[in-house]
């Protein structure tokens, strides 16, 4: 009797330590299953976070994208429309000068030249080249002067005179001569004859050296001048060719 309870008692006393296991088991398991549950939903949380801020970003990248590639679409089409105005631009100038060239014109530097077939006096060669809407040339650099000098081989007028007061030398535009190609003793009155016109001369003198003052009433070949406000084209080469015995030389443009 004693021994059957006794393993009684050691039986209840084992049941009631599974029990208490069993249930410590089940309390630890219910912790774990609510660590893990508020570690999805943080997870989750974050997950969801971070995709939005990702998609704001994009959506922020990809309308600057669309705003910059706007501007630069219209920065393109306003640098064709200008190149393209240029362009036209140029096509007439060129014309115009193709069909001057055909009139006898030489370009040179933003200016077109006309020579004279025949003389005239200073002021008749003036009016000539104001009847074709230009005017006697005015020489206002070494390279023009050098150009013109080599386009003909005898003397022309140019559009130089002190008419108004005595040695005080202008151009027919009412510019102030600062810069004189003259022959050496040059400009001077020979036997008191007043010499207020310009003449370039091309027989024994220099090619920045060759401006002497001549008397109006001289018959000299002209020398035009307008001004065209074109861009800088190719110049006109020109070649000298000395003929002996003639003191002279002949220049092919």
């Amino acid at each position: 009797m004693d021994r059957k309870q006794s393993q009684t008692h050691h039986t209840a006393t084992t049941l009631f330590s599974l029990s208490g296991r069993i249930t410590e088991t089940r309390s630890h398991s219910r912790a774990a299953a609510v660590c893990l549950g508020l570690l999805y939903v943080l997870l989750l949380a974050r997950i969801t976070g971070l995709c939005l801020y990702y998609n704001g970003v994009l959506g922020s990248y990809e309308k600057n994208c669309k705003t910059n590639s706007t501007a630069e679409r219209d920065q393109l089409q306003s640098s064709n429309n200008a190149m393209t105005k240029e362009r036209d631009h140029l096509q007439t100038k060129l014309s115009m000068l193709k069909q001057q060239s055909q009139l006898g014109w030489r370009y040179f530097s933003c200016s077109l030249y006309h020579i004279s077939k025949g003389t005239k006096l200073w002021r008749e060669s003036r009016q000539d080249c104001l009847r074709r809407g230009a005017d006697l040339v005015i020489i206002n650099s070494r390279e023009e002067q050098v150009f013109i000098h080599k386009l003909i081989d005898k003397g022309f007028w140019i559009g130089l005179t002190d008419r108004d007061e005595e040695g005080i030398w202008k151009f027919v535009d009412g510019t102030p001569l600062t810069t004189g190609y003259w022959m050496r003793g040059e400009p001077h009155s020979y036997q008191g004859k007043d010499k207020d016109c310009v003449e370039q001369s091309t027989s024994f003198s220099k090619l920045e050296d060759s401006w002497c003052d001549t008397q109006c009433s001289e018959l000299r070949l002209e020398i035009c001048e307008k001004v065209t406000h074109t861009p800088n084209l190719p110049e006109v080469k020109c070649k000298s060719t000395y003929i002996p015995g003639h003191h002279k030389q002949i220049h092919q443009c």
